[in-house]
């Protein structure tokens, strides 16, 4: 299969997901459910994906593909931290409040096996946040472990649980670079 049919394939595969969990939670979305949302077969779902808990990681690992690029192509080409921070909030703040991230969030809290939100941990926040951590050591030598925690909390704070829990909207982009800007500003006067 060529690499574009896989991928638009692949989207549609995660669609039909996405829905689907939006309407079961994570529980009750069946890989057959998903494969037939998706006009696809089940055994392609398994082959490439291995199971549900699979099919779910390459979502939460697409999902982030963005940021991670951001940040992995930014450290390779030595763009300087302050410049990475100011496009990373933005993007992060959108990933971290979009619909999807929030349909997973939300199937995740329900999910009583733990499996959906240590896939979310693992592959999103285990990913991404040491990105950003060596990101802030780069900006600042001495910045310590908490330096992570201090910039997504005045860059999140609460938001994504609000988004969660629907009190709160959807961001726009001019939101999101709003926030971004005020969270990294502030960042910045705390550190220095």
């Amino acid at each position: 299969m060529r690499e574009e049919t896989k991928a638009e394939r692949e989207a549609q595969i995660a669609t039909a997901a996405y829905e689907v969990l939006a309407e079961k939670g994570y529980g009750g979305a069946s890989m057959l459910l998903i494969a037939k949302r998706a006009n696809a077969s089940n055994e392609t779902l398994y082959r490439w994906y291995g199971d549900k808990a699979g099919l779910f990681r390459r979502l939460i690992t697409l999902n982030a593909a963005f940021v991670r690029d951001l940040l992995i192509d930014a450290a390779n080409a030595d763009v300087p931290p302050l410049a990475t921070l100011r496009a990373l909030g933005p993007a992060l703040l959108g990933l971290l409040t979009s619909d999807r991230a929030i349909a997973l969030n939300r199937a995740a809290a329900a999910d009583p096996s733990g499996v959906l939100g240590a896939t979310l941990a693992e592959e999103g926040r285990g990913t991404i946040a040491p990105l950003i951590g060596d990101l802030l050591q780069r900006l600042d030598p001495t910045s310590g472990e908490d330096a992570l925690g201090l910039y997504l909390d005045l860059l999140v704070g609460d938001l994504q649980i609000r988004r969660v829990i629907g009190a709160a909207p959807v961001l726009t982009d001019e939101a999101c670079n709003r926030r971004a800007a005020t969270a990294l500003e502030r960042y910045l006067k705390l550190t220095s």
